[in-house]
């Protein structure tokens, strides 16, 4: 099975930029979907964003829309979140994940439907 690794946190302050980073190691990401998901102290794990490999078709969670970017390199080894504009309230622990769904048809917000878990990356923004 792929394990992924995650790296790029931070500390910053409101308003700065952090560009995370996601490989897989073990094999090339090749299932239906890859995403990014957080989790906040005392928070469930949420959905962040998540890339359809066959179409590069993007989802991002509201909370996020117009300020990160989930895209692919050219070799399609490494998965990157954008994070511009960044917020006090988007400090969490960020991990990429694997949509394990081989009859995928949409991209799933649920984290049950991940598995190939990172140990995650913290993002802290200072305001």
């Amino acid at each position: 099975q792929v394990q992924l690794v995650e790296s790029g946190g931070g500390l910053v302050q409101a308003g700065d930029s952090l560009r995370l980073s996601c490989v897989a190691s073990g094999r090339a990401f090749s299932r239906y979907a890859v995403a990014w998901f957080r989790q906040a102290p005392g928070k469930e794990r949420e959905f962040v964003a998540a890339l359809i490999w066959r179409n590069f078709i993007t989802s991002y969670t509201d909370a996020v829309k117009g300020r990160f970017t989930i895209f692919v390199d050219n070799a399609k080894t490494t998965v990157y979140l954008q994070m511009n504009s960044l917020k006090p309230e988007d400090t969490a622990v960020y991990y990429c994940a694997e949509d394990r769904r081989s009859w995928a048809m949409a991209v799933s917000v649920l984290t049950s439907d991940y598995d190939a878990w990172g140990q995650g990356t913290q993002v802290t923004v200072s305001s």
